[in-house]
């Protein structure tokens, strides 16, 4: 009876299981046809626009009369902003091969939103490459994502990640100099403690993860390790599967200062030296900070590890305008 149950329980998951690949197949195919549907509804407005030589802008009369008979011949979907967000559609997108069936609809109306060419394509290459879902992809929009990795790079590497996205191949390519951490829902102007923001961040792995960036997956917390019947604890150990080693993050709700990274640069040499494995790398160190010192950090670590990091968190989103203003001065220098 055992058997014929087993059996029978293997028929119903291969059912499902085809059951549910038929239906996302289905379901891919609508997505493409109703994406390439709106991509040529812009279309036409554009080529009407050119024919009849008239702009139309948000609110023009145009857009105005399209949107109320397409309502009254075809019903619903037809808002003069969504006829708008079909003519943008066309224009940033001309060509119908670099439309991804790949993303919906609505993560195209959240690219269409977005001025710089730079920051739209690179948002649209981190959706293909982590399968960011809408929200995922506004979370990391409203967070200023790209402009807090693009400050840290060169002129030449902030041209590269509107053409290939952000490329991991070493330590660098992880860090950057600030993490938003909004999502903990910390309130204002409350201190809190180091053990109460470990707790939020494992309360919130998932959105914590997204935050590290692709390739993480999460080891521990509190790993303890043991050197000379001392016991000592990181905070948080992860594993980078692209570069193949383990991060470790220490949390500090204070600037951090030169014990903090010497006790840093401890943990990485113990990792170095007891848990990597044949054809792993080095460990990352990572000093996840309320405040940070530049000139302190830079002498401190000045060559003693180049793959310990000290980075700043934020409990709140940043100031938008003010990292574009920081990512134009590197841009026009």
């Amino acid at each position: 009876m055992k058997t014929v149950e087993r059996k029978y329980n293997q028929l119903l998951d291969k059912i499902g299981y085809s059951l549910n690949q038929g239906r996302k197949k289905i379901n891919q195919v609508v997505n493409k046809e109703m994406l390439f549907s709106k991509w040529e509804i812009g279309q036409h407005i554009v080529e009407y626009e050119q024919d009849g030589n008239e702009k139309a802008e948000y609110g023009s009369a145009l857009l105005n009369k399209l949107s109320k008979d397409l309502k009254i011949r075809y019903g619903k979907g037809f808002s003069r902003r969504s006829v708008l967000d079909m003519r943008r559609f066309y224009i940033f997108y001309p060509k119908r091969q670099t439309v991804s069936a790949f993303l919906s609809w609505s993560h195209y109306v959240e690219l269409i939103g977005i001025k710089n060419n730079l920051e739209r394509e690179f948002y649209k290459i981190k959706c293909l490459q982590e399968a960011w879902s809408v929200r995922e992809f506004k979370r990391a929009k409203n967070s200023s994502l790209f402009e807090r990795i693009a400050i840290s790079k060169t002129k030449e590497e902030i041209f590269a990640l509107g053409e290939e996205g952000q490329v991991i191949e070493n330590a660098n390519d992880i860090m950057r100099d600030s993490y938003t951490l909004e999502f903990l829902g910390v309130p204002e102007n409350y201190e809190i403690s180091e053990k109460e923001l470990e707790q939020k961040i494992i309360d919130n792995l998932q959105l914590f993860l997204l935050e590290l960036g692709k390739g993480f997956s999460f080891v521990g917390r509190q790993y303890r390790i043991t050197l000379n019947n001392t016991h000592y604890r990181i905070d948080l150990v992860f594993y980078h599967r692209f570069l193949r080693c383990f991060v470790l993050i220490d949390l500090k709700t204070k600037k951090a200062d030169h014990s903090d990274i010497g006790q840093m640069s401890m943990y990485i040499g113990y990792f170095k030296k007891e848990e990597m494995t044949e054809g792993e790398n080095p460990p990352i160190g990572i000093i996840l900070s309320k405040e940070k010192d530049e000139i302190l950090v830079e002498y401190t670590i000045n060559g003693l590890n180049k793959n310990l990091f000290v980075s700043e968190y934020q409990l709140y989103l940043p100031d938008k305008k003010e990292l574009e203003d920081r990512l134009n001065r590197i841009l026009n220098e």
